[in-house]
């Protein structure tokens, strides 16, 4: 697909134990240029699964094994959270709930509409795609937090709080040169250019004032 990026390309997981089912996911997903896998059960593909994403994961809901509902919720323990489209022959209000409540894009009835299906394959890879960048710039950000010595991530602590240098030196009972040296450090550390970055940043990864940890 054209609008992905050429170093982390797509890719569309396939989980059926129906293989004519599986076939005809995977002929339409091929002809739209997108790379993809299949898999005959759920634990088949948690076994083989590496964490590739961007991604999406199309599913039937009554598999042999673990259910396409229970894969949900697996993959929700392990924390993978790539986009979910359940599919189904046998659509029921509670079924369509928990497929939800797990998650999931949509929950659509079998045989599925060849471009309504693309329509939510796409929509996953979409959401997906972003979920994924976001998550890439929520760990630079903690990679960034961890290199803090202690005393730096204390005196990030009463940024947030918007003391200044004179009040955080008095408080930590150090000079102000002192508090000066460690927000200079701080903001090389976190690559903040203004102090309402480093506050964004701090924030984002879940710094708070002293006084409220």
């Amino acid at each position: 697909m054209s609008d992905e990026p050429n170093r982390h390309p797509a890719k569309i997981y396939v989980v059926d134990d129906d293989q004519q089912a599986r076939k005809a996911v995977l002929t339409l997903v091929e002809a739209m240029g997108v790379s993809a896998e299949s898999f005959a059960s759920a634990e088949e593909f948690l076994k083989a699964y590496n964490g590739h994403r961007p991604a999406c994961l199309v599913t039937d809901v009554r598999m042999l094994g673990m259910s396409g509902l229970e894969l949900q919720e697996r993959l929700n323990e392990l924390k993978i959270r790539i986009s979910v489209v359940v599919l189904t022959a046998f659509a029921s209000t509670p079924t369509t709930v928990r497929a939800m409540r797990n998650g999931a894009l949509t929950l659509m009835e079998k045989p599925c509409n060849d471009d309504e299906l693309w329509d939510a394959i796409r929509m996953g890879l979409a959401a997906d795609h972003q979920n994924w960048e976001r998550d890439q710039q929520q760990s630079q950000l903690q990679q960034r937090l961890d290199s803090l010595t202690p005393k730096e991530r204390r005196v990030l602590e009463y940024i947030v709080a918007g003391d200044a240098n004179k009040v955080v030196a008095r408080k930590l009972d150090v000079s102000v040169r002192t508090i000066e040296n460690h927000r200079h450090k701080i903001f090389q550390k976190m690559a903040a250019d203004s102090l309402a970055e480093l506050v964004r940043m701090a924030l984002e990864v879940g710094i708070t004032s002293p006084f409220d940890s």
